[in-house]
């Protein structure tokens, strides 16, 4: 494998139970997203599971992931360098949404407030930093989640449908906002999603299981 920063899947395989649930090769290359659609129990969640290190024992697996050159498979996502947004922004209800964009970053030095500052500003958050996340609206915290994503600086990211819990009107601009940010990072991105204007928004190549 060459030391590029795409996001490799080798012949993966998965099965539960003796099933073969889904089995693929593809290449996600730096600032694409690659979309997988299917019904529920078609292996999407635990394609992602796979990739990042997570995937429960019941499940048999075969195949590589190689993140920039780098065989990942098997390292939990703090090793593998994947970073991954869930249907729930999972932030942290005793901090505030500075300390949640605080948790994200690797520089925690002095410089750290001013980065956070900075952050807010580009999601449209300037001057939220002592809020409680509590107080946020579903957009609003969808953004800190992501931006708390972005400055932990992954390699690549994954997207288990992030936008499926916000209203009708916010999708678009939540899909705008992440795939912005995703591209112009270069980072490879996998979304899973039952959602077509999802697909349509993330611009990359879709495959159907």
């Amino acid at each position: 494998m060459n030391a590029t920063r795409d996001l490799q899947l080798t012949a993966v395989r998965l099965s539960l139970g003796g099933r073969v649930l889904l089995a693929l090769d593809a290449s996600v290359p730096a600032g694409e997203v690659l979309t997988i659609m299917g019904p529920s129990g078609s292996g999407k969640s635990s394609l992602l599971a796979f990739i990042a290190g997570f995937l429960p024992p019941a499940f048999t697996a075969s195949g590589e992931a190689w993140l920039a050159g780098r065989n990942i498979t098997g390292l939990p996502a703090e090793r593998s360098g994947v970073g991954l947004l869930f249907q729930d922004p999972l932030l942290f209800p005793h901090l505030s949404v500075a300390g949640n964009l605080r948790f994200g970053l690797k520089d925690r030095s002095a410089g750290a407030d001013a980065a956070i500052d900075q952050a807010l500003q580009q999601i449209g958050l300037a001057g939220f930093a002592r809020r409680d996340p509590a107080t946020l609206s579903g957009g609003q915290k969808a953004r800190v989640a992501l931006m708390r994503l972005l400055l932990s600086k992954p390699r690549a990211v994954l997207l288990d449908e992030p936008f499926s819990k916000l209203d009708a009107g916010l999708r678009h601009e939540m899909r705008e906002l992440v795939f912005g940010h995703l591209r112009a990072s270069g980072l490879p991105t996998v979304l899973v999603t039952h959602d077509d204007a999802d697909a349509r928004d993330a611009g990359g190549p879709v495959i159907v299981l």
